[in-house]
């Protein structure tokens, strides 16, 4: 058995996977593609229907699991699971992987992007080189800029080398400029409309599907800002979005969650505080308090690192500029 692995607590985990020709494509001819799984990670791996349940030592689980989901990023993008795909994957996910310079995990190699994610400008390659070195980053730069694209994409990456196990994606319920009022439903219905961007994200690098099973899997946490009191964020990839709209207190607490074994990312556009006149951001205080701290990066990205419509870079242009004060002039009708 190629890269026997060994875990202390057992666990059992159930996925949902896709349709009827995705299942039996995923699954192999007479399951052959579980059995091998099966052998490769040393756990119990039943399929029943489109539902698929794996039993043995959490570590290997979490592997197994891991390596299912990469089987299912290759079959997506149309790519024909054949013997040696499925090896390699195997053996991508039962050997350790690689350590940065501070001992914390990090994917091998050198950065494969999420399909249709990749740095386009300097100003990204170097969030993303941050990104894979170092396990807490602040990112802040203008609109536009991938701030939060990029942090998702390279957070589907971790996810599907197995390097960590899950994505927490947070982001503080505050209103831009206009007050949305009551909002009916439970308290996820409510603060859904401020979470929204992170599932735009979401969906501009998986299908619906794929996001919504996977959120129904535990692999991605939609988690507002006001519940992460308490919690301990460990073996994920953290993002926290819009956090210039973070209080000082707020961004204290929400840095103080991270486990021993994830990675946290912080984004926001220091030039869109929506707080109250006099209350400084939290993220404006956490790249004034943390600059200089050994394992945390500060990026700043600016206009050139703009890459959505090119008229954004023009209207940020724009609003930067004073508006100067009008003339006086004699109202009208009068000489």
């Amino acid at each position: 058995m190629r890269g026997s692995l060994t875990g202390k607590k057992r666990v059992e985990k159930t996925i949902q996977v896709g349709g009827q020709d995705e299942v039996v494509k995923l699954f192999g001819p007479r399951d052959s593609h579980l059995k091998r799984l099966r052998d490769a990670f040393d756990v119990q791996v039943v399929a029943r229907g489109q539902e698929l349940r794996i039993d043995g030592p959490e570590e290997n689980v979490r592997r197994c699991e891991a390596a299912l989901l990469a089987l299912e990023a290759e079959l997506n993008r149309g790519t024909d699971i054949t013997d040696d795909l499925l090896e390699d994957l195997i053996e991508r996910h039962t050997r350790p992987p690689a350590l940065t310079a501070t001992g914390r995990q990090a994917p091998e190699g050198e950065f494969e992007p999420w399909p249709g994610a990749a740095a386009r400008t300097p100003g990204q390659g170097t969030y993303v080189r941050a990104m894979l070195g170092s396990e807490v980053v602040l990112c802040i730069g203008p609109a536009g800029t991938g701030k939060t694209y990029l942090a998702v994409a390279l957070a589907l990456h971790f996810l599907k080398r197995g390097v960590l196990s899950r994505i927490v994606l947070c982001r503080p319920a505050v209103e831009a400029g206009e007050s949305l009022g009551f909002l009916p439903g439970d308290i996820y219905a409510k603060v859904n409309p401020y979470l929204r961007p992170l599932y735009d994200a979401l969906h501009d690098l998986m299908d619906a599907r794929r996001v919504r099973r996977y959120i129904d899997n535990d692999l991605i946490e939609i988690l507002p800002l006001a519940f992460v009191r308490g919690r301990t964020l460990d073996n994920a990839f953290i993002i926290l979005d819009e956090a210039q709209n973070c209080t000082v207190g707020q961004m204290k607490t929400f840095l103080t969650r991270l486990g021993p074994h994830a990675r946290l990312v912080v984004t926001g556009d220091i030039t869109q505080i929506d707080l109250p006149p006099g209350q400084k951001s939290g993220l404006v205080d956490a790249q004034e308090r943390l600059s200089g701290v050994p394992g945390i990066r500060v990026v700043w990205l600016t206009d050139k690192d703009i890459v959505r419509h090119p008229l954004v870079r023009l209207i940020l242009d724009a609003y930067s500029q004073e508006i100067p004060a009008p003339s006086p002039s004699e109202p009208d009708g009068e000489q």
